[in-house]
């Protein structure tokens, strides 16, 4: 290294040149001390521990800004502090260049296990020992291998990239200890390309949080100051939720509901309003879409270039945790939609981050995602795959989430995905799977499960792929559970037919249970069914206001009897007319109308009355705990089944998806006795016709549908029964 690369900021080696120097290489005596302070008019060097005055630097008469300090009998090295004045103005600076173990001290771990990164890289808080005094300072380092110089530019220099050229280490990081610099201080990356070409300056990859547009700026953040009051959520007993009820509510933070001046409410106001609300309604997860930083808000944050870093729209991360927090206090899971698939190319993220595609597959038949128009990850890449799987930990040890939702799986499985004949490379084995991103998602369902076993992962996965959610070990993905795509798209083709043709698709209702043991599924009616022209959940149902209404509530029973545990987003429980606008509020107004309101309070008691009845959700993803008694009635398009939960307890439920009610409907029982409704989506409460069912509904000794007994009810139009035989 040369200090005359220091005016152009190309120095990848810093320590070689600044600081403490020997004069002669193999001599014990003798120091050279030199600081590069473009702006500097003058530079005095004091002794840290002895408040002495070292000596005046003297300025190189070539290099503007270089000043010099000679003394040829010193004989070690030791912490100073520098005066520096510039003009009339004086201020003391504790050189970065004195700390060189502690600046390379990050990279030592950090491929060791993929938590480190985050633990190492970035910005990190320290203390340093200088000459028994403790002294705060922040810890920088990045990886960029195939850049030629990088730079730290931030408030801490006025953002110049000569200032703080950072050192480079042989495994492809850069390092710098900076003193002094505390969190809330803004910064970026200076990076010039192999052949020094400058790119725009670069956001951290690590940071943990960011500023929005223009700047982009990440900001050194202090993750000790939360004190967390979850402790006995953290410490409750742990269960299977294969066997437990879960009903989740996905929610966009900034549109759940909004301020009169149509401003997003944030992180804490979240709290404060969403939390009650869940409880009321009896959902037992709230799963946000992507809260990671990302630059569009247009995006619903599924072009995050910010993975370890909750987007300061709504707040701080520490706004985040509380959010987090008050949810487990009320007994609340927290679900975070993740996205390891792609991100967007903008100048301050990821994309040629050094000049390179360090983060991309180079080809763009791999690296360009044409439907998203974004970067897709090189899952073959082993600082990638760190990067990534360091980021769920990260999500699930600093904000103690209680289970990641990986987005657009798919995409990643396959390397035709959206893709023509010739735009794709075939693996290997001239195949079409991604044998890559199959190791990594079994790499992250590992880490993820042996270090916090009572978190999920769940995969939004729309192919038929193999064992998605079985164990690792048994040659599976290893996720917890999996969307049931197939049986969302069967089920809202059906139920957005006219009643007089649902008889011609009766097996879009049925078929989803001949492969509903292949996974651990969970049932959607996420965002993607109401944006971009598909209209709202009610706007897909037929018919007049009334039918449309009733036919929802009869599809919602439905779901929630069918096997598989529950997602809907946000507006789906009052039946909002408009799709969703990530730019506004939710129509809350609707629930003036009884309409919505019955809507309400049918979505209410069915996850009260979900959570309350073991055979609703105990067997979902066993052989035992569902029995079809009529799946075959297409020509009155009515279905009839039971669920057993592991006690033998038994739910029947029937479905009439026409407008006509059924006289004498008759329905198989196992045991003699009193049966009665439990739930009728047709009752007033719920703006149902409230169609008289029957009094006593008594068992007759007659077998029918391949029960012992049977009983006889009237079915009302266009909806769904749950009934048990009485205690």
């Amino acid at each position: 290294m040369s200090v005359t690369q220091l005016p152009g900021a190309n120095c990848a080696e810093p320590f070689t040149i600044l600081g403490w120097q020997p004069i002669k290489p193999d001599s014990t005596t003798g120091w050279l001390l030199r600081v590069y302070l473009p702006t500097a008019t003058a530079v005095t060097a004091l002794s840290v521990k002895t408040a002495k005055v070292l000596g005046e630097l003297s300025a190189d008469a070539d290099i503007s800004g270089l000043f010099e300090l000679r003394l040829p009998r010193k004989r070690s090295a030791e912490p100073y502090i520098l005066k520096v004045s510039q003009g009339s103005y004086q201020y003391d600076l504790l050189d970065p260049y004195q700390f060189t173990e502690q600046a390379f001290y990050a990279v030592h771990y950090v491929n060791s296990q993929p938590e480190n990164l985050y633990r190492q890289l970035g910005a990190q808080l320290i203390t340093l020992d200088v000459a028994g005094k403790t002294v705060s300072a922040s810890r920088f380092a990045v990886y960029a291998p195939n850049a030629s110089s990088v730079s730290l530019v931030g408030d801490m220099n006025d953002w110049d990239g000569r200032l703080h050229p950072m050192q480079r280490t042989l495994c492809g990081h850069w390092v710098l200890v900076v003193p002094q610099v505390a969190a809330g201080v803004r910064y970026k990356y200076e990076i010039k390309d192999k052949v020094g070409n400058l790119l725009p300056h670069k956001a951290d990859p690590m940071a943990f949080y960011a500023e929005q547009f223009p700047s982009h700026a990440s900001l050194v953040y202090d993750h000790s100051k939360y004190q967390w009051q979850d402790s006995n959520w953290q410490q409750r007993a742990a269960t299977d939720p294969l066997t437990s009820a879960i009903s989740i509510y996905e929610v966009q933070a900034g549109s759940w509901r909004r301020k009169a001046d149509n401003q997003p409410l944030s992180y804490r106001e979240l709290a404060s309003e969403l939390i009650p609300y869940v409880l009321d309604m009896g959902y037992s997860h709230i799963e946000l879409m992507p809260v990671m930083e990302h630059p569009f808000d247009g995006s619903w944050g599924y072009q995050p270039l910010g993975l370890f870093a909750p987007t300061s729209r709504f707040g701080t991360p520490d706004d985040f945790k509380y959010f987090v927090d008050q949810c487990h206090q009320a007994g609340i899971g927290v679900i975070l939609d993740w996205v390891p698939a792609h991100f967007p190319e903008d100048g301050h993220g990821l994309a040629r981050f050094d000049g390179s595609q360090l983060y991309e597959y180079e080809d763009p038949r791999r690296g360009w995602h044409p439907d998203w128009n974004s970067c897709i990850y090189d899952y073959g890449k082993d600082y990638v795959r760190q990067f990534l799987v360091a980021s769920a930990l990260y999500w699930l040890e600093h904000f103690h989430i209680d289970g990641l939702r990986v987005d657009a799986v798919a995409s990643m499985l396959y390397w035709d995905y959206s893709r023509k004949e010739g735009e794709w490379i075939p693996n290997v084995d001239g195949g079409n799977h991604n044998y890559e991103a199959i190791s990594l998602f079994r790499w992250f369902n590992s880490e993820v499960y042996s270090k916090y076993p009572k978190a999920m992962t769940i995969a939004e996965e729309s192919t038929s792929f193999p064992m998605v959610s079985r164990p690792v070990d048994s040659g599976g993905l290893g996720f917890g559970f999996k969307w049931n795509m197939g049986w969302m798209n069967d089920s809202l083709r059906y139920i957005s037919k006219d009643p007089a043709y649902r008889r011609y698709h009766h097996n879009d209702l049925t078929f989803s249970m001949v492969y509903a043991y292949n996974e651990n599924f969970i049932l959607p009616l996420s965002h993607d069914e109401v944006v971009h022209g598909k209209g709202s959940i009610l706007h897909k149902m037929p018919g007049d206001e009334w039918q449309q209404a009733a036919n929802m509530r009869a599809y919602l029973a439905f779901m929630f009897a069918h096997p598989g545990k529950k997602l809907n987003f946000m507006a789906n429980e009052f039946a909002q007319s408009s799709e969703w606008s990530h730019s506004r509020s939710l129509d809350w107004h609707l629930l003036d109308y009884d309409k919505h309101r019955g809507m309400q309070q049918l979505f209410r008691d069915l996850n009260h009355t979900y959570k309350r009845c073991a055979p609703l959700y105990q067997l979902d993803y066993d052989h035992r705990g569902f029995a079809w008694l009529d799946h075959q009635d297409a020509a009155n398009s009515t279905l009839s089944f039971l669920r057993r939960d592991a006690s033998g307890d038994v739910i029947y439920v029937l479905a009439n998806f026409t407008p006509l009610p059924r006289q004498d409907f008759m329905l198989g029982v196992e045991q003699e006795g009193e049966y009665q409704v439990i739930l009728n989506t047709d009752s007033e409460y719920y703006w149902g016709s409230n169609f008289d069912v029957g009094m006593a509904l008594n068992s007759i000794a007659t077998p029918y549908q391949g029960q012992a007994q049977h009983i006889k009810l009237q079915l009302p139009p266009l909806a769904t029964l749950y009934l048990r035989k009485k205690r």
